[in-house]
């Protein structure tokens, strides 16, 4: 019989990767494909087609192997959508921030601290579209991953633990608890303008708050890694794939990157250095502070501790080239301070280790010469990541023993040394980099991944 293959498939807001392991972990194939620019309205369409696509381009012998597929997206990346999984509105990307009115409403209900009361929060992205939506149908609200794994199935409305955390899913209890429903039941009190016509981000027209909203239902949660499903006999038959190949319960992006970094014990932690700056931590205690932009995800029997930031290397690709960041950086000494003090965000607005939609970036004074320019950035980014831990540990977290860095920014000999200057612990390339490996092993080992879980 031939050996089975497991597939991770890793989605993004400008492409999605494919990658088959071997029960070994050996990778057997891998592949991406790029979205391209497109507007709102033709980001779920070009989801779907990737996810076919992908699957269809995979050599057929391999194909004929696959016996568990695991999906990845972006956290808090929501869809509105109807039973058969069509989509309802466009879908509101991970950073997008136009309800702050509801985050405060979710505050309100559920504290500060709560990882959903954030204006780019899942569940404040589920009270702003409910007014918006057809009437006389009934909505189901999903992640991303919720999403795709659902049309690889043809059963809508599972998530998982962590997609569903910024929903306002309890991991300590592992339920939704009972704020959730009251506060998507709660109208929303909408701002207005001193002539009375109420503010609206999108340009649309007010929405009654009397209104008959029909039904909703957010997914049924359940651990990263449980089998879901088979794949849609249809799909299936089509595509040549055993008619048992399973479909197992995804993750977040961030945390299928941590996975294939390859961290397992407390204190350990994983740097994701690609456009954005997301840190992650294992920790024995859990830290929550929506305040801080700090939220902890389930992992067995510890917790992942971490935050993401806007600042990343979509500011350097604001100034530099590729060719440009490798020659200018082999002038910088690590070893020392570049003098200038930087926040580097490409636009407005902070997530982790501040809170602010409104922080304005830092990029001046500006110096002649542009090595010195990078190496400002570096250390500014450098700074971040620092301050990112040590919040963490502020707020109990087991303390930073070792960071190990994934994504395009490790590869940086030169930042990598400025990086474990600031943080005064070893600093280390991940082997395996790519979030669709980490899904990879979740398709391979499921649950049993986490520590805890299967072996006591």
């Amino acid at each position: 019989m031939a050996s089975p293959v497991f597939l991770g498939l890793d989605f993004g807001t400008s492409g999605a990767r494919a990658c088959a392991i071997a029960e070994n972990g050996e990778i057997e194939d891998f592949a991406r494909l790029e979205f391209g620019r497109l507007d709102a309205h033709e980001l779920a369409p070009a989801w779907r087609g990737a996810l076919f696509d992908l699957l269809a381009g995979l050599p057929i012998g391999l194909r004929k192997r696959l016996a568990g597929i695991a999906l990845d997206g972006t956290s808090a990346t929501v869809l509105a959508c109807d039973e058969t999984l069509a989509a309802l509105h466009p879908p509101l990307l991970y950073n997008d921030s136009r309800a702050r009115a509801e985050a405060e409403l979710i505050g309100q209900a559920a504290g500060l601290g709560n990882p959903a009361a954030s204006a780019t929060s899942g569940l404040a992205k589920v009270l702003w579209l409910r007014p918006r939506l057809p009437s006389g149908r009934e909505h189901l609200f999903l992640n991303q991953a919720d999403w795709l794994a659902g049309l690889l199935t043809g059963q809508p409305g599972i998530s998982d633990y962590h997609n569903a955390l910024k929903m306002g899913f309890e991991p300590g209890v592992q339920d939704w608890p009972g704020w959730v429903a009251e506060v998507i039941r709660k109208p929303m009190v909408r701002r207005v303008l001193e002539d009375g016509r109420p503010v609206e981000d999108d340009g649309m027209p007010a929405i009654s708050n009397t209104m008959n909203l029909p039904a909703w239902r957010l997914p049924r949660v359940v651990a990263p890694g449980t089998a879901i499903g088979v794949l849609d006999r249809t799909h299936a038959v089509a595509l040549n794939i055993p008619l048992d190949c399973l479909v197992r319960a995804g993750t977040t992006d961030s945390i299928a990157a941590f996975l294939a970094a390859g961290p397992r014990q407390p204190g350990e932690a994983v740097t994701s250095l690609g456009s954005t700056l997301v840190l992650k931590l294992i920790s024995e205690k859990r830290v929550d502070d929506a305040r801080l932009g700090v939220y902890s995800h389930w992992y067995g029997d510890r917790w992942l501790a971490g935050g993401a930031s806007n600042a990343g290397g979509a500011v350097l690709r604001q100034f530099f080239s590729d060719g440009e960041l490798a020659e200018l950086s082999a002038r910088i000494d690590p070893r020392s301070d570049s003098g200038l003090d930087y926040y580097p965000l490409p636009c407005p607005g902070e997530r982790f280790p501040v809170n602010d939609p409104n922080l304005p970036p830092r990029l001046e004074p500006r110096p002649a010469d542009r090595a010195q320019f990078l190496h400002g950035l570096l250390d500014g980014l450098a700074a971040i990541e620092a301050r990112g831990y040590a919040v963490l540990a502020g707020l109990g977290a087991s303390p930073l023993s070792r960071v190990v860095s994934s994504g395009g920014g490790a590869g940086n000999a030169v930042y990598a040394g400025i990086r474990q200057r600031r943080l005064a612990v070893p600093v280390a390339t991940a082997p395996r980099q790519e979030a669709a490996y980490g899904s990879a092993l979740l398709a391979l080992h499921g649950s049993c991944l986490f520590p805890g879980v299967c072996n006591g």
